[in-house]
């Protein structure tokens, strides 16, 4: 019986409940009979004593920094104050784990934590978009990307706000026990198995009124769908959608916080991913169905958004040959 994964939650005090409640929800609940795979987690912390949190709420620790030795992952929330030091013993043991190869996963504004201790330097990471420039001006030795839901850099990974902490610890159970497994711990939690996009499409900006009351353009993303395979362009869909293609960009951007090429690429990256989990079709075939074109093209942009190839993904998340559809 191959022994549970060892999932440490690193408490601080002023931890936010929410990044607790979603680490504890994915690695804390016994989905065994639901084929998902025992995990140990542990909620460690510099000291015994309980671990404030915002709202009269606390943590009791289970275990003391030393456990973060025997752990495979550290999952480090944020905190309510972001500009809060983090306790010097607790940044020591994040050192030393990483030193270890460790791998760390920090949500939302955990991403300042990491960069206290100096893991972010040199590396690219992610937090809510609200504390972006404020995470670039307090530690200038990190690349910050601003429109990511979720990313990594090496053994180290950050997260956008709030709801992307849920897409990050369902993708850190989809790459270490598969694409089943963190189905269905995504159904039992009634949210997706993956989301789409980036945080661009949450960020507070001017939108025209008409665009706020009714999204004139859902009709149109809505055939884009339906028509992957199709080769779309931006001057095609603007005639579809009866605007000029000037205008059409500027009204979908608006509407999505991301331009139309983009989303489209994102929609047929998550289209070949489900085909190359769920059928045998060939990649060609995959890639002819999602509107890829070839499988050269194909293959770069699974590079560009997965840092993978679809032949590398399939072998990594394809569902085991008696629960796939037969291919059509």
């Amino acid at each position: 019986m191959t022994a549970p994964q060892r999932i440490a939650l690193l408490a601080s005090p002023g931890i936010r409940a929410f990044d607790v409640a979603v680490i504890s929800e994915v690695w804390d609940v016994d989905r065994t009979d639901r084929g998902v795979p025992a995990f140990e987690l542990r909620r460690v912390a510099a000291a015994h004593g309980p671990v404030p949190m915002r709202g009269g709420l606390s943590l009791s620790p289970d275990r003391t920094l030393a456990w973060l030795g025997r752990a495979d992952l550290i999952v480090v929330p944020g905190l309510d104050d972001h500009l809060t030091p983090a306790p010097p013993a607790v940044l020591d043991a994040l050192r030393r784990a990483h030193d270890r190869g460790t791998p760390i996963a920090a949500l939302c504004a955990g991403a300042f934590t990491l960069a206290q201790a100096g893991l972010l330097d040199g590396r690219r990471a992610i937090t809510h978009w609200g504390l972006t420039q404020l995470l670039r001006e307090l530690h200038p030795a990190v690349t910050v990307v601003p429109d990511a839901l979720f990313l990594n850099d090496g053994d180290i990974w950050t997260s956008a706000g709030t709801a992307a902490g849920i897409d990050l610890c369902l993708h850190l159970v989809r790459t270490t026990h598969g694409a089943e497994a963190a189905a269905a711990i995504a159904r039992s939690m009634v949210t997706a198995p993956f989301r789409t996009g980036t945080q661009a499409q949450f960020i507070e900006h001017p939108t025209p009124r008409a665009d706020r009351d009714a999204d004139a353009l859902a009709a149109l993303r809505a055939y884009a769908l339906d028509h992957l395979a199709e080769p779309h362009t931006v001057a095609s869909l603007a005639a579809r959608a009866g605007m000029s293609p000037r205008s059409f960009a500027r009204h979908f951007q608006a509407t999505t916080g991301t331009t139309p090429l983009h989303w489209l690429i994102t929609q047929r990256v998550a289209a070949a991913r489900k085909l190359l989990e769920l059928t045998d079709h060939p990649i060609p075939e995959v890639a002819r169905r999602t509107g890829f074109g070839s499988e050269v093209t194909m293959r770069q942009h699974f590079a560009n958004h997965l840092a993978t190839s679809p032949r590398d993904y399939r072998t990594a998340f394809r569902q085991e040959a008696g629960s796939r559809p037969m291919a059509r």
